[in-house]
């Protein structure tokens, strides 16, 4: 199977067919440079598809990494043998950087608020990463290539006049996320018996949602209820929130699938 017939074979649409080339652009400029290579920072949805072609590429020394552990938006990294992860995440030409936003007035401003000034610069959002809005101040991981943007050009958010200074990605500090673990049993790892547990509704119920288009799963819209859901994906439902199955830790005696599911309050 040549590239061409790869890249239609592993897409959902042309959209994502553009994004899956400029991945495999970047996995052929490190193997046949053996240097590291990274794309811009891609959805859960275009994660998902990314690592769908890279399976099927044989699985090249990679990582997706956004600037912090729990990074929603990620660059995918392609790495040559002679470079470890650990090397890359912490070397010095780490394309990542972070800024902070510091209102000056003390105004509350939203995630909202700060990503449309920001994008208002001229900037294309794959150049941004998490935004993380605490008390007072906003930390935004983003390409080191366009941080000389934000710190010439952005001097006001809304209404509010804003601070904009360099932050060591060491410095981050990630707004308390509040979690609650559910620890239960299904019958299977279908998307509506998980959601439903997830999102404590009833499975007729979940089915309903997911029948009308209100779940993404790894930020992908999926409406077959028998989907089987892994580890680690992410389900999110409007009006809901979002959950992740952690684990399935096996069998109960009766049968029934034991899992682990974390859902974000």
């Amino acid at each position: 199977m040549n590239k061409t017939e790869l890249l239609t074979k592993l897409s959902a649409d042309a959209d994502e067919r553009l994004v899956l080339a400029r991945v495999m652009d970047k996995l052929e400029l490190a193997r046949s440079r053996s240097i590291p290579t990274h794309t811009f920072f891609l959805t859960l949805a275009q994660q998902d598809a990314a690592a769908r072609l890279i399976a099927a590429c044989g699985h090249p020394a990679h990582l997706f990494w956004g600037g912090w552990a729990e990074a929603e938006r990620r660059l995918c990294v392609f790495l040559p043998d002679w470079m470890e992860p650990e090397d890359f995440i912490g070397g010095e030409e780490t394309p990542i950087t972070a800024l902070t936003l510091t209102p000056s007035g003390g105004e509350k401003l939203t995630h909202r608020d700060y990503l449309g000034s920001i994008l208002g610069l001229g900037l294309t959002r794959e150049k941004i990463g998490d935004l993380l809005v605490g008390e007072g101040l906003c930390q935004v991981l983003l390409l080191r290539e366009v941080a000389h943007v934000l710190l010439t050009q952005l001097d006001q958010v809304g209404r509010a006049r804003v601070r904009v200074t360099p932050c060591s990605l060491g410095a981050l500090q990630p707004p308390e996320q509040k979690t609650k673990t559910i620890r239960d049993t299904v019958a299977t790892l279908r998307l509506d018996a998980v959601a439903a547990t997830g999102f404590s509704l009833s499975r007729s119920r979940m089915s309903a949602l997911i029948a009308s288009k209100k779940l993404t799963l790894n930020g992908r819209e999926c409406d077959k209820s028998d989907h089987t859901v892994e580890e680690g994906d992410v389900l999110t439902c409007r009006g809901l929130g979002k959950c992740v199955l952690r684990e399935v830790t096996g069998t109960s005696k009766k049968g029934r699938i034991m899992i682990v599911v974390e859902r974000y309050l």
